[in-house]
């Protein structure tokens, strides 16, 4: 049985967008540790809620770009593969 190179390289580019989606894995993990250490500085001092809000939430921006670049990655190696047209 004979794997052709385009079903080949398909099939390894599948994989790979797979392992780039993990990262979500690690987003998500790093984003709910940044939202509980949130609440506790916001239970500590609740006067700095605003302060402790906007660095939060700029902290979670930054930390979503990496699962936005993963997903552009795995779009981008299902639909448009770049590998197909080196064969």
């Amino acid at each position: 049985m004979s794997i052709s190179p385009q079903a080949f390289v398909l099939g390894l580019s599948a994989i790979g967008a797979g392992i780039a989606m993990i990262s979500a894995i690690g987003i998500g993990i790093g984003q709910g540790f940044a939202a509980g250490k949130a609440v506790e500085g916001v239970a500590r001092q609740p006067e700095a809620s605003g302060d402790i809000l906007k660095t939060m939430l700029i902290g979670m921006a930054v930390t979503e770009t990496t699962g936005i670049f993963a997903f552009i990655v795995a779009i981008v190696l299902l639909f448009a593969n770049p590998f197909i047209n080196m064969l």
